[in-house]
């Protein structure tokens, strides 16, 4: 299931999505780059190690992939795209 809208909100440090069942979602930018699935990201996790994140990153550019969405982040990192049913699942 695709969103209907996407949003970016840099200075609220927020994705808002806007999906099929009325829902409205709003992700926190850091959180989201917590939560990277990419390779590297999901190493570091399995190991039980959360990736250092600063509290102030933001989302700086949005590239729909047709299944998802890949997120660049302003503190450079840009390897991880993000599936539609991933997006809906974080809370």
């Amino acid at each position: 299931m695709n969103p209907l809208a996407i949003g970016n909100s840099r200075s609220k440090q927020q994705l808002r999505l806007n999906w099929p069942d009325g829902r409205e979602q709003l992700l926190d930018h850091a959180e989201l780059r917590r939560q990277c699935p990419c390779s590297q990201c999901r190493a570091f996790r399995l190991r039980g190690m959360a990736p250092m994140v600063d509290a102030r990153v933001q989302v700086i550019e949005l590239n729909p992939q047709g299944y998802g969405l890949q997120l660049v982040f302003s503190d450079g990192h840009e390897r991880g795209i993000y599936p539609w049913a991933y997006l809906s699942a974080l809370t």
